[in-house]
């Protein structure tokens, strides 16, 4: 399988390159992505073998229908991740908690996100080629709260690799700022930025991209690469889970084989929302995938308009803040999937010049075959978790969102699969709230109480969080990233 470029090609770079290379060296021509060249289809053949798989068996079948230059051995230590999980069997529960609506809990891992799907397979392959290839390399991390932590945990102490991670400076919260600033690694910097989550975005993106930046680095013997979902080495992992999502309802006899389903995937910077339609794509019988956001709803209005307008709207802070993004990277693999490189990058290049795009008529009709979306406020959130909470199942302020596109989306009465992309641990002042509990002092008391009201456990990997020493202290403007960044190096 190769890779190809979402904006055509410049010239200066090979037409197509490896999935090795893709996930290496990320930054495509005219500042665009990398795609597959096409999705495999996987077929009623391919569902009924892994009907009785185990989440591994079935990732690493997945992976070899993309004909990756990755060796089998590396693929199988890489899954082998998943064994840290809560359950090594099944590290992805399905949970039912309407007759129709199941949730997907993604957030099983180290971090308690379910950014640790994509980044602990994906780390280890990629520090693994860097070893192989004796080559040294600087990891770039945004993150809007899960994917640092995911980062951080995945490449600390790794070879051949060292890691910037960029975040918000009060854009995540207490536990996941915690998670980040308490790791101790000598191959890891975490520096908070004074800005929100898009402006840590495209400074990581002006930097892959800055060919000053990446000659400084040349002559440190270091090349550049990224962990957001910008590299497709991220992306892969997110398609299997999608599909083991499906073969669990199977496996529990809520479908039959080939019947047809909704997906409801709350995003912000769009990955997990690609992944299910790359899963779609490659024959998933999935009916359509239902986007939902909080008010920073900028994914509702290009969906149901078909206009991406910056111009209009300023970033909003919410009690979910890994959907605080207006800039959602991925839509740019979607609108090349189904417009091609040209209008892709005439599409792009808009946004980058006048803030703005609009789709036509016909482009819009083509993007709604597959979506459709819709968004939840914070008090709306704070229902849907007291609801749940009290039948017994916890949710967080993200995984809340789903339930507006649940109740309101579907046109048809299929079963549902909505997918938990953060444990309620996270934003636990949040979901205290949610619960009656007012004035909590900060995570600490929020967590504490919650466990004792809803009788339910606080992992240690978040309760240890309070009692570490705080190593990384640097909140800089957004103009200073690139200079702290050599200062580490």
């Amino acid at each position: 399988m190769q890779f190809i470029e979402t904006r055509g090609n410049d010239g200066s770079r090979v037409q197509s390159v490896s999935f090795s290379d893709a996930i290496l060296n990320p930054s495509a021509s005219f500042g665009g992505l990398y795609v597959p060249e096409s999705i495999p289809d996987i077929g009623n053949a391919f569902l009924d073998r892994h009907l009785k798989s185990s989440y591994k068996v079935l990732a690493l079948d997945f992976l070899k229908t993309f004909e990756i230059d990755i060796e089998e051995e590396i693929l199988i230590k890489a899954l082998e991740r998943y064994e840290r999980f809560d359950d090594p069997l099944n590290p992805v529960p399905l949970c039912k908690i309407e007759n129709d609506c199941f949730v997907s809990e993604l957030y099983h891992g180290p971090t308690r996100a379910f950014k640790d799907m994509a980044l602990q397979p994906f780390g280890y392959i990629l520090s693994r080629l860097a070893e192989q290839r004796g080559e040294e390399y600087l990891v770039m991390a945004a993150t809007s709260g899960d994917t640092g932590p995911a980062t951080l945990e995945t490449f600390k102490n790794k070879k051949n690799v060292r890691v910037v991670c960029l975040y918000p400076k009060g854009g995540t919260s207490d536990v996941q700022e915690l998670q980040m600033v308490t790791e101790d690694a000598p191959n890891l910097k975490v520096i908070g930025v004074k800005g929100n989550f898009d402006d840590t975005q495209s400074a990581l993106k002006r930097l892959l991209s800055s060919d000053d930046f990446t000659s400084e680095l040349r002559e440190r013997g270091i090349k550049l690469t990224a962990a957001n979902s910008v590299n497709f080495g991220r992306i892969i992992f997110q398609i299997i889970y999608h599909i083991h999502a499906y073969l669990e309802l199977v496996r529990k006899d809520e479908i039959a084989m080939g019947e047809r389903v909704y997906l409801v995937v709350p995003s912000g910077n769009f990955g997990n929302a690609l992944g299910a339609y790359y899963a779609k794509k490659a024959g998933l019988p999935i009916e359509k995938i239902l986007i939902s956001s909080n008010i920073n709803n900028i994914l509702t209005d290009w969906i149901q308009t078909g206009v991406y307008d910056l111009t209009t709207r300023s970033l909003i802070r919410t009690e979910s803040p890994a959907m605080d993004i207006l800039k959602s990277s991925n839509i740019e693999r979607i609108l090349f999937d189904k417009f091609g490189e040209m209008r892709t990058k005439e599409l792009m290049e808009s946004l980058d010049r006048d803030g703005k795009f609009v789709l036509t008529r016909s482009e819009l009709s083509m993007l709604r075959e597959d979506f459709d979306a819709s968004f939840m406020d914070d008090d709306s959130c704070y229902r849907v978790i007291g609801k749940y909470a009290k039948s017994g199942y916890m949710m967080d302020t993200h995984t809340a969102t789903c339930m507006g596109a649940y109740e309101e989306l579907r046109e048809k009465r299929l079963k549902t699969v909505i997918y938990s992309t953060a444990e309620w641990t996270k934003f636990s002042p949040a979901v205290a709230k949610a619960l009656g509990k007012e004035g909590v002092s900060g995570d600490i008391e929020a967590l504490a109480w919650v466990s004792e009201y809803c009788n339910v456990k606080v992992p240690y990997s978040i309760s240890e969080l309070f009692l570490k020493p705080v190593i990384h202290h640097n909140v800089v403007e957004k103009e200073s990233i690139k200079g702290e960044m050599l200062d580490f190096l």
